[in-house]
């Protein structure tokens, strides 16, 4: 079986974020940020135009997501150790003897358990493939997406679409 790939990674792919995470059940890092990079590989047939999906469009899709967390605070809606209290003008965090307070617009609340490399790897993967969806692309095969917060240090993402 013959398949196609389109790797898109672009300097404007980017997002600069501040976070922490907790390990090991009772350890957290100190709040700290990143300059996060996002890549993104996606494998399926060709279209009609013999495009797996249009460049411009997963250029522009990537951009938007990566925009959206862009100088932001990026704290976890799933962890049970961080106790979030969401206000309209604010977000207060908690761990342990840890306390933040950050405004509510300075804030992304991400829908998983904690915010290392890997899960917003995961993160990203999910709405691009939602964004695809919303765009007519339903015949993927594969979607991956990788995200370093480091030169030489990143972590994948990889989802096989149902047929």
């Amino acid at each position: 079986m013959s398949t196609f790939r389109i790797h898109v990674e672009k300097d404007y792919l980017g997002f600069c974020s501040g976070h922490f995470i907790t390990y090991d059940g009772h350890q957290c890092e100190t709040l700290h940020g990143h300059n996060y990079r996002a890549r993104i590989t996606i494998e399926g047939p060709l279209d009609e135009n013999f495009y797996v999906v249009d460049f411009v469009k997963v250029k522009r899709m990537m951009k938007r997501i990566c925009d959206e967390l862009d100088h932001r605070m990026l704290l976890p809606l799933h962890n049970p150790l961080i106790e979030l209290d969401v206000q309209e003008e604010s977000v207060s965090v908690r761990y342990q003897h840890r306390h933040f307070l950050f405004p509510r617009e300075d804030v992304v609340l991400l829908p998983i358990p904690n915010t290392t490399a890997e899960m917003l790897a995961r993160y990203i993967c999910e709405r691009a493939l939602d964004e695809l969806h919303k765009l007519g692309v339903h015949d993927l095969q594969a979607i991956e997406v990788e995200v370093e917060e480091d030169i030489g240090q990143s972590a994948t993402y990889r989802e096989e679409c149902a047929p």
